[in-house]
């Protein structure tokens, strides 16, 4: 064979290369929303207004929103914020936003972020555990001040579809799992916030609220609010 022949063979075999990696990759690309499978979730129906010993009530001080309102239609298909109280008196802030779509530049933006923006400063942050019947369910919690005399003590996790993550390589490894099977997840942060000087005591708070509701919603809907761990019985 002659050097030209030679040289046309490899740029065939070349070309026909880049065509098979262009048509597995495309293959690959996720095309269709968790959401249009498993039905789209709506936070004003799902979260109660009253269970347990916590019922709505109008909001007295401000739940801190992560972004303005053009950047929260842009990245969140809902969102939901109220102000909870228990028979003690003590109260609870809820926000909890819902994206359809989690693929980059459309994802979660997470508090220990946001509470910055909005002039927080950050005290602490740590991983924990939430104990929910049988299960465990990763979240993250932060000690935050504003000014001189706001305290705020934040609890909150996220997911991916029904998967909580604790961290980016676990994010990313549940979108990649989701891709391989030609979807698109969704994605949700639920947050819990109170406003006192000691965080420990924000955070038994807002653990006592988590459970309570977790006790209460459906088995259908505790995932959907909570992940795949909290599938377990109460």
């Amino acid at each position: 064979m002659s050097a030209p022949d030679r040289a046309l063979r490899h740029a065939l075999l070349a070309a026909l290369l880049m065509l098979l990696c262009a048509l597995l990759a495309w293959s690959l690309t996720p095309r269709r929303k968790l959401v249009e499978v498993q039905g789209r979730l709506q936070l004003e129906q799902i979260m109660p207004k009253a269970f347990g010993e916590w019922t709505e009530v109008p909001a007295t001080a401000s739940v801190v929103n992560p972004q303005q309102a053009e950047q929260l239609s842009r990245i969140y298909s809902q969102t939901l914020s109220r102000v909870y109280v228990n028979r003690q008196g003590q109260r609870v802030m809820l926000s909890l936003a819902y994206g359809e779509d989690q693929r980059d530049g459309m994802q979660l933006h997470y508090p220990e972020v946001c509470y910055p923006a909005q002039g927080f400063r950050l005290l602490s942050q740590e991983k924990a555990t939430l104990p929910l019947g049988g299960a465990s369910l990763p979240i993250k919690r932060l000690s935050t001040q504003l000014g001189n005399s706001r305290r705020e003590s934040v609890t909150y996790w996220t997911l991916v579809g029904d998967q909580p993550f604790s961290g980016g390589i676990a994010k990313k490894l549940t979108e990649m799992r989701y891709g391989l099977r030609g979807l698109i997840p969704d994605g949700l942060l639920f947050r819990v916030s109170s406003i006192e000087l000691n965080p420990e005591e924000g955070y038994a708070v807002h653990q006592r609220f988590a459970q309570s509701l977790f006790a209460t919603l459906p088995a259908a809907e505790r995932v959907r609010l909570m992940g795949q761990v909290a599938a377990v019985q109460p």
